[in-house]
């Protein structure tokens, strides 16, 4: 059984990862058996792997004719396995910064609602991996880093009571974790930046609405930043 689903994901992961590539082009059509030798899998792999292509909106399946693949404005691009396979890619710079302009939009806005309705128990948490940021942080513990940065920021997307902003916590933590995963953080994150961290969850405990959108805005600008300067790009460029 688990070789069966390590063949699904192995199917899935290959299948994806052509597609966010470029390999296989838009309108390209395929057919199962195509895929099968493609990938090496058994029919009811290949099957049960275009399935969940097809939901992610990667390819569109039609009876008689095969497996179209779909033009990049019909996938899913908030679900976690696109926005893995397009840091993995080409597209890596691309999904980087729009992931980044959409964290602008929202999480300072976030923090602002989570001022407003974060639960008690959430508000101690929130605290504690700020400073645990701290921590890590100071210490250059980059893995430990990420994992609070990522438990950070979900929770107050969360806290917002926001159905629509909670469901982007993965992939806010999707990309965080392959901004890591491919060399374009500092060896050291930025002190001020965990700073504001703290002065975010204090904020929100406070019931200070103001102060904590302003941080979160300067939090994720100056990640935009660091990763255009990481990226080579101008901190200028829109």
């Amino acid at each position: 059984m688990e070789g069966v689903r390590g063949n699904h994901l192995s199917f899935v992961d290959s299948f994806g990862q052509q597609i966010v590539d470029g390999l296989l082009a838009p309108g390209q059509i395929l057919l199962t058996e195509e895929l099968q030798e493609r990938f090496a899998a058994t029919r009811s792999v290949a099957r049960e792997g275009i399935r969940v292509i097809q939901a992610l909106g990667l390819v569109a399946v039609t009876r008689n004719v095969g497996v179209r693949v779909q033009s990049a404005e019909q996938w899913n691009v908030f679900d976690r396995k696109v926005i893995h396979w397009r840091l993995n890619g080409p597209q890596r710079t691309k999904q980087l910064l729009s992931i980044t302009e959409l964290r602008l939009g929202v999480e300072p806005l976030a923090a602002r609602l989570a001022a407003e309705r974060i639960g008690v128990a959430q508000g101690r948490e929130l605290t504690g991996l700020a400073g645990e940021l701290l921590a890590t942080g100071n210490a250059g513990d980059l893995e430990a880093f990420l994992a609070a940065d990522i438990a950070y920021h979900s929770l107050i997307l969360r806290a917002a009571e926001n159905e629509m902003f909670a469901h982007l916590h993965e992939a806010v933590g999707e990309v965080l974790s392959g901004r890591t995963e491919h060399g374009l953080m500092p060896e050291r994150p930025h002190a001020q930046a965990r700073h504001w961290h703290l002065g975010v969850a204090e904020a929100i405990q406070q019931g200070d609405g103001a102060t904590a959108e302003e941080l979160m805005r300067h939090i994720v600008l100056l990640a935009g930043q660091e990763l255009r300067q990481e990226l080579g790009l101008s901190t200028a460029q829109k």
